[in-house]
């Protein structure tokens, strides 16, 4: 099943380098029109391994805030994983049952590869150790290895999104196909003619042979989706997932979509049940929120990162179930069973959970918040505008072929600071906005991708 060859040294260039090349051809600004997404910021203290010395351009490979591995992409030989400060924290992860059945995905997962024919199987399967785990990204351009669903037959797309039924939330699968939509919205906002901004410019691979007892799993990733999910038994981890779009709201072909509410106002309720001298704690004061400031986005699997903000140790137990209750916002993608399984574990190092805050605090502010332990980082970031709602694409009247849809929930009169509309030119100097939000869950200290699980498996020969 596994005869995928490696990749082609042209290939490999292909995809860690497109975008200098993006940048030789039109600068920053074309290339941030190209990918619809934006770098990580650099005014915090965060540094992917290997990471180039003298910073990247705005919107250049290896980003932080998601933009593509480039530079930075770790190999899976050399992962280590999110670390406060270089070493991973031992024994947090073991191989046990969680009483909670993989046999609906593992069934799942092997119609959609049963129905594919061969050349299609051969170019979405890997070993389960492969690094092509470790090369995803969020931006459209991005080349990407895998089955696309706009190739293939309505009957083999249908086994595809009953594979991310059974491995995600109800709440999860209607989330990513949301996204899917406005990526499609987005792609017709802009004129059209972009084969990456459409519902059928998402990925399927498959790392191992689906099965109850062995290693395996799946990565599904396209513009704004990348959701990485790897099975041992009945246990699962479904780390690194990043959702995002751009818009977060809109109508289209008749159905309003409006996204990360629920991510936005359990950061923001939790937040304002703290005192004003816990809230000094947990709002940076010494850094304004940018129009980028994600960490840990793709390319940043080694990524050193240090805590922040305020400890759930110096929570009320209303306060803790607060911080639970937006935790599981993000856990909650996954099937409810695995879910509950991820809790029971974020529970256990809740003394040691980190809240921190960039930026303000109203309901429609443009904010940045991070949830960091040993056993779970989850950052959400709403960025400045790239390629929906800027001036330049809001002046000239409706670009040819933007659909009838409309973006919704603008208000008139006006538009606030940090409202869908503003901000002009994207990347970290632009106004950030709620209509462009990135969002990532990670399992630090080793723990995305399942590596720490795979390595404890090999090891104890189960």
């Amino acid at each position: 099943m596994h005869g995928h060859h490696p990749r082609t040294p042209e290939a490999e260039r292909s995809r860690r380098w497109f975008m200098n090349k993006a940048l030789l051809a039109g600068g920053a600004a074309a290339l941030a029109t190209m990918t619809g997404c934006s770098n990580g910021s650099s005014n915090a203290s965060s540094s992917p391994s290997g990471a180039p010395s003298g910073g990247m351009p705005s919107g250049g490979p290896g980003g932080a805030g998601g933009m593509g591995p480039g530079q930075t992409e770790v190999k899976y030989k050399d992962f280590t994983g999110l670390t406060t400060d270089g070493k991973v924290v031992d024994d947090l992860y073991s191989i046990h049952s969680t009483d909670v059945s993989t046999d609906k995905v593992v069934k799942a997962a092997q119609a959609f590869l049963d129905g594919l024919g061969a050349k299609e199987r051969t170019s979405c399967t890997f070993d389960v150790a492969d690094d092509e785990w470790l090369a995803w990204s969020n931006v459209d351009g991005y080349e990407r290895k895998g089955v696309r669903m706009g190739d293939i037959t309505d009957k083999k797309r249908e086994l595809g999104y009953a594979l991310l039924g059974a491995a995600l939330s109800a709440k999860g699968l209607t989330q990513t196909r949301n996204i899917m939509k406005l990526n499609q919205f987005l792609g017709d906002y802009n004129g059209g003619n972009r084969d990456t901004l459409t519902e059928g410019a998402y990925f399927f691979t498959f790392m191992g042979t689906p099965s109850t007892s062995k290693p395996w799993g799946f990565q599904y990733e396209g513009h704004h989706v990348a959701i990485n999910y790897f099975v041992l038994g009945d246990q699962v981890v479904m780390t690194p997932t990043f959702m995002g779009s751009e818009p977060t709201s809109a109508t289209y072909n008749g159905e309003k979509i409006t996204l990360f509410k629920p991510e936005t106002k359990a950061g923001l309720a939790l937040l304002r049940s703290l005192t004003s001298a816990q809230r000094a704690k947990v709002i940076d004061s010494k850094v304004s929120k940018s129009g980028t400031d994600m960490k840990a986005g793709a390319g940043s699997d080694n990524l050193t990162l240090a805590y922040q903000g305020l400890p759930g140790s110096e929570l009320t137990s209303a306060q803790r179930d607060k911080l639970l209750d937006l935790v599981r916002v993000y856990v909650g993608y996954m099937d409810d069973g695995h879910a509950g399984v991820k809790m029971t574990e974020v529970e256990k190092h809740l003394d040691q959970t980190y809240f921190y805050w960039l930026g303000a605090t109203k309901d429609t502010s443009a904010f940045y918040y991070r949830v960091h332990s040993p056993v779970v980082l989850i950052e959400y970031d709403a960025q400045s505008p790239l390629a929906y709602g800027t001036k330049t694409g809001t002046g000239g009247g409706r670009p040819s072929g933007q659909p009838t849809g409309q973006m919704t929930g603008q208000p008139t009169g006006g538009m606030p600071s940090g409202g869908p509309g503003g901000g002009g030119m994207g990347g970290p100097d632009g106004t950030p906005t709620q209509q462009h939000i990135h969002t990532i869950i990670r399992t630090p200290n080793g723990g995305d991708y399942g590596v720490d699980l795979l390595k404890l498996h090999l090891e104890t020969d189960h």
